[in-house]
């Protein structure tokens, strides 16, 4: 698809309320072992994995519903080496989204992942002190060879500035280091985005540890010091009602407008509910998918996270707000 082309078709199943997110866990296989991730011990042989023709018969099927937002996740995605073909099937429809630890990430392959049609890319860094994100990583280098990834990414992408981000999990540990963090991201020229930890859904690490409720208004001012900040206001704003456990805090669309689609093909309604999928894409037909995951009480009646991938359906679910069509338009375009 044109590259012009699919940010509209994107744009235009906002508006039209059709499903426009999906999370893909192309591997569990991870060279880093992070507290606050439980994936990295539950991979499987690359031979169980989907293969790159399961990923362009799910492109093809998905671009029958719409145009989405595509996730490529892990796990480190990178350990698996036909990782831009991956990307080239979903770049054919979609706009293909990659997070990475940065640990393989050279030159050639940042140049070969953008040829291959990746839209963005977030390399996963939670402290400006190098030195503590080895420590949180637990492998010595970590932080080092991140931001040298950042350094590749820049070089091969054709708008630095909108397409390469640094990607940071606001924790208990690190929420008091974020403005340096930031501002060594705003000193290389790069985006940032932020998520907060999740500690409840399946395959979370015994160090998820959310911070405390005030998080939410410290990144509210980061956000307006910061306009390399990449990040929804309506999601900054339902980080503390989340942390304080509001009882009026809303509904939950997972499996509605967005969805999960793990290493081996099972479908859930998003990345916490791993453990009950709805079926497989190897054998069931896409539709009939999502089909099953709408209005699954269990989903409304969740309130385990506030990720960002949580944040971005309720802002931009049902249709948008319209600061959220504002966001989306400047700030998150790097406008």
């Amino acid at each position: 698809m044109n590259r012009t082309l699919a940010p509209l078709r994107f744009a235009w199943g906002l508006a039209a309320r059709r499903p426009f997110q999906c999370l893909v866990q192309v591997t569990n296989r991870c060279n880093m072992k992070c507290g606050f991730c439980d994936f990295w011990p539950n991979g499987v042989p690359s031979d169980q994995e989907l293969t790159v023709d399961d990923y362009v018969r799910l492109s093809d099927a998905l671009s029958r519903v719409g145009t989405f937002l595509v996730s490529i996740e892990g796990g480190e995605p990178l350990v698996r080496r036909d990782l831009p073909e991956i990307v080239r099937a979903f770049s054919r429809h979609h706009l293909p989204v990659l997070f990475t630890n940065g640990w393989h990430v050279d030159r050639e392959m940042a140049r070969t992942l953008f040829d291959a049609g990746l839209w963005q890319v977030g390399v996963s860094i939670d402290f400006a002190d190098s030195a503590r994100h080895d420590i949180a990583r637990r492998l010595p280098g970590a932080g080092a060879r991140a931001w040298q990834a950042i350094e590749h990414f820049k070089a091969a992408a054709r708008t630095p500035g909108r397409q390469v981000h640094v990607m940071s999990i606001v924790m208990k540990d690190n929420v008091e280091a974020l403005e340096p963090l930031l501002e060594a991201s705003a000193a290389r020229g790069v985006g940032h985005w932020l998520t907060l930890v999740s500690d409840k859904g399946h395959r979370r690490g015994p160090a998820s540890t959310l911070p405390a409720p005030g998080t939410g208004e410290r990144l509210r001012a980061l956000w307006k010091r910061h306009p390399h900040l990449r990040t929804f206001r309506d999601y900054l704003d339902g980080i503390d009602p989340f942390l304080q456990g509001a009882p009026d805090a809303p509904r939950c669309h997972a499996g509605e407008q967005s969805f999960n689609v793990d290493h081996v093909g099972n479908v859930s309604p998003c990345i916490e509910k791993i453990d009950k999928p709805v079926g497989n894409v190897r054998r069931d037909p896409v539709p009939m998918l999502l089909d099953r995951m709408k209005g699954l009480e269990s989903v409304a009646r969740c309130q385990d996270c506030w990720t960002l991938c949580r944040g971005f359906g309720q802002v931009m679910g049902a249709g948008g707000t319209r600061r959220g069509w504002t966001d989306l338009a400047s700030r998150m375009r790097g406008a």
